[in-house]
């Protein structure tokens, strides 16, 4: 499970580190893709087939299932966690999430999320709303 805000810098080659606690689940194989709400998402190789998996039983004829599709493999990239313990994220990617110098990864329970600190940073304030997190939580059963 991937949990936790960790703060890292992205070098000149746009390698980023991973979070130690998160490099042992990632030991065999990472991808990284474009995410919901201008971020990036690792997911380990498993995690990665099993989205593809529920992806390949969306219904072809549904234009969102064809869009989410698009949007997740187009751009996805297969990352291996160097020696350092980073993973390196192509120019396109980093340019999607707005990645310039600086990276938050994020644990998201099967996956980890790489944000612009600018925009982790609004979007978490969000999150310590209680009227905004209530309202978001509304109907899930939670």
């Amino acid at each position: 499970m991937f949990t936790g805000e960790y703060r890292h810098t992205v070098d000149d080659k746009g390698r980023i580190a991973v979070p130690a606690k998160f490099r042992a689940q990632l030991a065999e194989g990472a991808f990284v893709s474009r995410w919901l709400d201008e971020c990036l998402a690792i997911h380990t190789r498993v995690g990665w087939e099993a989205l593809a998996d529920k992806v390949a039983g969306l219904p072809i004829a549904d234009q969102g299932s064809r869009l989410f599709q698009r949007f997740i493999f187009a751009g996805a990239f297969e990352a291996e966690v160097d020696r350092q313990g980073r993973i390196l994220v192509p120019a396109y990617l980093r340019e999607a999430a707005g990645l310039d110098g600086d990276a938050v990864v994020v644990g998201s329970r099967d996956h980890a999320e790489i944000w612009a600190p600018s925009r982790w940073d609004t979007y978490h304030r969000a999150l310590d709303d209680p009227q905004s997190l209530a309202k978001a939580l509304e109907g899930l059963g939670i």
